[in-house]
C-alpha cells in the first residue's frame, strides 16, 4: 500500500457526484488525509442524484462518504465507524467552501494533489483566470502557483468554444484534464464498472495504486 499523502478534493456543481463519493471513500479506505470542499451546487447535484441532503454549515460527512445511489450495486468500500475514526483523526477534514482561513488557502500548507471532481463550467473558469470566488477555486489556485498537480474533471458535453478554451489555458499552466468518460473495454457489467473507471483514471494520476477496473492487457 502506498505511504499516506494528503490530498485536496472539491466537489461542484456538475453531474457525476456519485464519482466524488467514489473517489473519497478510496482515499478514506486507504488512509490518505484528504480535505474535503463542497460547493453550494456541488451539494444540490448530490441532493438530486444521490438523494443525500447536505447541510453545508454542519454536514453529515459519514453519510456522505458512505451513500450509495438506489442504481448502483456495488458496496460502499468503508463503514460510517471508519470514517468517523478517519475525521476524529483529521485524516479526513471538511471545509466550508466560503472559509478562506483553512490551511488548504494557502501555499505554505504542503499537499500532494488536488481534484475537482466533478468539475462545473464555471469552476473551470474561475480557476483559468484565478478568480478564487469561493475555496476550491482558491486552492485549485494555489496548487497551479506552487506547481502541484491539479486534476479536473469535467463532466460536460457538447463544450463550447469558451469551455474548451478554459480547458487548454488550465492544461497549459499544468493543470491535468480528466474528463469524465468511461472507457468500455475492461469487461463492463454494471453502471459501478462505469464509475470506477473514470475513478481509477484519477487515482493513477494522484500515483494511488488501485483494482478498481480491469486494465488494458493485463
Amino acid at each position: 500500500m502506498n505511504t499516506p499523502n494528503r490530498f485536496v478534493l472539491g466537489v461542484t456543481g456538475a453531474s457525476g457526484s456519485v464519482y466524488a463519493i467514489r473517489l473519497l471513500q478510496v482515499l478514506v479506505k486507504a488512509g490518505h488525509e484528504t480535505h474535503l470542499v463542497i460547493s453550494p451546487s456541488g451539494a444540490a447535484v448530490i441532493k438530486q442524484e444521490c438523494g443525500l441532503d447536505i447541510d453545508l454549515k454542519a454536514p453529515c460527512i459519514e453519510s456522505l462518504v458512505c451513500c450509495t445511489p438506489e442504481w448502483s450495486q456495488a458496496a460502499p468500500l468503508v463503514t460510517e465507524n471508519l470514517v468517523t475514526e478517519a475525521l476524529a483523526a483529521r485524516q479526513l477534514c471538511y471545509h466550508r467552501h466560503d472559509d478562506y482561513m483553512t490551511p488548504i488557502a494557502s501555499g505554505s500548507f504542503r499537499t500532494q494533489a488536488m481534484v475537482v471532481c466533478p468539475c462545473s463550467g464555471s469552476t473551470l473558469s474561475g480557476i483559468s483566470r484565478a478568480a478564487s470566488a469561493n475555496l476550491i477555486q482558491r486552492a485549485a489556485d494555489v496548487h497551479l502557483k506552487e506547481n502541484r498537480k491539479l486534476v479536473l474533471v469535467p463532466r460536460e458535453t457538447p463544450l463550447s468554444v469558451i469551455q474548451l478554451e478554459n480547458m487548454h489555458r488550465l492544461a497549459a499552466s499544468g493543470a491535468v484534464m480528466l474528463p469524465a468518460m468511461p472507457g468500455w473495454y475492461h469487461g463492463v457489467k454494471s453502471l459501478d464498472c462505469l464509475v470506477d473507471f473514470v475513478v481509477s483514471r484519477i487515482l493513477d494520476q494522484l500515483e494511488i495504486d488501485n483494482s478498481l477496473m480491469e486494465r488494458w492487457g493485463e
